[in-house]
């Protein structure tokens, strides 16, 4: 990551197994049942090439149609149930841990700001998409 970017950090402790984790976090068909910020957005398509040098995008829209946008990047590196790093196609990275504790995982995710939205504004975002995954993955243990 770019030191001088401003570096933004959100996790979650997952009540949940690391191998189940890293199949929900990484699997399309179960990334658009959580990939969302808010209940009134859905994930209405995901690809996932997990591999150094695949890609993967989402597809974000509102449920009501309004608005939409792509979310996808490049993998960097990947250490399965450890470790996804990647670069967004605007070019900022992200790295994406995962330490294991019998049934519990924490997960931290830290990226490279964008300079259009508040600092706040991105952490509550990423946070919140986060804690979807979070209350989806318990649900699924």
């Amino acid at each position: 990551m770019d030191k001088n970017n401003k570096i933004i950090t959100v996790n979650a402790s997952v009540e949940a197994p690391v191998d189940k984790v890293w199949e929900l976090w990484t699997t399309p068909e179960h990334i658009k049942n959580w990939n969302r910020a808010t209940d009134d957005w859905h994930t209405t398509r995901a690809e996932n090439d997990l591999r150094p040098g695949g890609k993967f995008v989402s597809r974000m829209e509102a449920k009501d149609g309004s608005m939409g946008f792509d979310f996808g990047g490049t993998y960097d590196a990947i250490d399965a149930k450890k470790l996804i790093s990647y670069t967004l196609d605007d070019g900022r990275k992200v790295e994406i841990n995962f330490s294991s504790e019998g049934n519990k995982t924490e997960i931290m995710e830290s990226f490279e700001a964008e300079n259009t939205n508040p600092v706040e504004m991105q952490q509550a975002g990423w946070q919140a998409i986060l804690n979807q995954f979070k209350k989806y993955a318990e649900s699924k243990s």
